[in-house]
């Protein structure tokens, strides 16, 4: 708010203007012309100066059994980005991107297969929100930053965006409505525990060995999954909050009774719940997903252990499931 008052005091305007285009802005609004309270004088002036550039719909995959969307977003210099749109008991939420392709190369991703190319603005973050509402005619209510990218590889313009949308004149959407989920640059952690300590912490796990897990995500070569739970430990007691573990089920890989038995050995008495997913098959990745039998046999064995573990309910089963197949499946139409 505060740029675009000064930007209406280099138009000559009041800075209570700024406050104006703020609001406009963060409803969605890209056209001057649709900006009622200002004159027409305002509006040519901002139309000759500026421009609202936003994300552009370019695919939708609709599951009408559950209500999910899958969403191509293109952006102004021709990449795209994906967003998933899902609807739960508790309201709607929205799976968001924060970078165009992926650095981390994990194994069983399709983010990353072609590669990174570009971090997203907040904007461009934001206006993924914007997009969503107006394609599904609902409100977003809940956001989880797990889409397309690794969130703290770009955490300057990740914290601008979770502000932007907190902000009291925007979107005023709570802290405690948002999740960021992270494959675990400890550095980040922790300074996003000082940082949103209301924001909920989700860290994509999948493995408890290191051998195991650097095999899955090279990450775990310069963070070892030791000193990634010790961070997650040092996030669960300075934010008093609950720490979520991604756990995605790769049969033979990750599902075995070793690794319930280590995941019951380190997981134990921390203040966390395991989210267990079975695998949604990328053909180019040769990895098969988990049952949804033996995820559940694994959430009753944590369980009984005094951690809590759900199964993931499985949402848009009639569409491109996993994050990256549907830019992968759609290069054409951007």
């Amino acid at each position: 708010m505060e740029e675009l008052q000064a930007f209406a005091a280099e138009l000559g305007e009041k800075p209570f203007r700024g406050k104006q285009l703020f609001r406009w802005i963060h409803r969605g609004v890209r056209d001057f012309g649709e900006m009622t309270d200002f004159s027409k004088a305002l509006r040519a002036k901002l139309s000759e100066r500026a421009y609202v550039e936003g994300v552009t719909v370019l695919k939708v995959q609709h599951d009408k059994k559950d209500g999910t969307r899958k969403l191509l977003f293109g952006l102004a210099d021709g990449n795209a980005v994906e967003g998933v749109f899902m609807r739960y008991k508790y309201g709607n939420s929205l799976c968001v991107s924060s970078q165009v392709g992926c650095k981390m190369g994990c194994r069983f991703c399709a983010s990353a297969l072609d590669g990174f190319v570009r971090n997203l603005t907040a904007g461009e973050m934001l206006d993924q929100v914007f997009a969503a509402e107006q394609e599904s005619g609902e409100s977003v209510n809940h956001i989880v930053v797990m889409g397309m990218g690794e969130p703290f590889d770009n955490y300057e313009n990740l914290q601008r965006f979770l502000r932007l949308l907190h902000h009291p004149e925007g979107r005023n959407l709570s802290y405690r409505n948002m999740t960021v989920s992270t494959s675990g640059i400890i550095p980040v952690i922790r300074q996003f525990t000082e940082d949103f300590p209301q924001v909920n912490l989700a860290i994509s796990l999948h493995r408890l060995d290191d051998a195991g897990r650097s095999r899955l995500m090279p990450i775990n070569d310069t963070y070892p999954v030791d000193e990634l739970l010790l961070a997650a430990r040092d996030y669960t007691e300075q934010s008093g909050r609950r720490i979520t573990f991604e756990y995605t089920l790769i049969h033979g890989e990750n599902d075995t009774a070793s690794d319930i038995a280590l995941m019951k050995q380190k997981l134990s008495g921390m203040l966390c719940h395991v989210n267990l997913i079975p695998l949604n098959r990328v053909e180019e990745t040769h990895l098969a997903g988990g049952s949804r039998k033996r995820a559940e046999e694994i959430a009753k064995a944590l369980c009984a252990q005094g951690i809590p573990a759900t199964v993931r309910r499985e949402l848009g089963g009639a569409i491109d499931g996993a994050c990256g197949q549907l830019r992968l499946k759609n290069k054409s139409v951007y």
